[in-house]
């Protein structure tokens, strides 16, 4: 199992913790979510505190989400992951689609 905790930086340091829990390649524990801008089977792109992150991967499910807590549980077989500092645009994501 591999864990990770990201360094603060920018404006996300006065924000909640960030932490990024991998299990194997199967099973991914984040937190300090935002949104949900995109979820496809292939690919899920999560606006986070520390920026926009980007998951790639095969079968992945979202088995968890709290809006409150902003955690999220994916499973699924994970390929890729990568943060850009640029996010996509408030309300595009999934979550606003939702509670229109």
């Amino acid at each position: 199992m591999a864990t990770a905790k990201l360094p603060e930086t920018g404006t996300a340091a006065n924000k909640r913790p960030h932490n990024f829990v991998m299990e194997g390649r199967k099973k991914l524990s984040i937190t300090a979510i935002q949104d949900v801008a995109l979820f496809e089977e292939t690919s899920i792109i999560l606006n986070t505190d520390m920026g926009e992150l980007t998951l790639g991967g095969q079968n992945l499910h979202i088995n968890h989400l709290s809006v409150e807590t902003g955690e999220i549980e994916i499973e699924g077989y994970i390929e890729s992951v990568s943060y850009n500092d640029n996010p996509t645009p408030k309300g595009g994501g999934l979550l606003a689609k939702l509670f229109r």
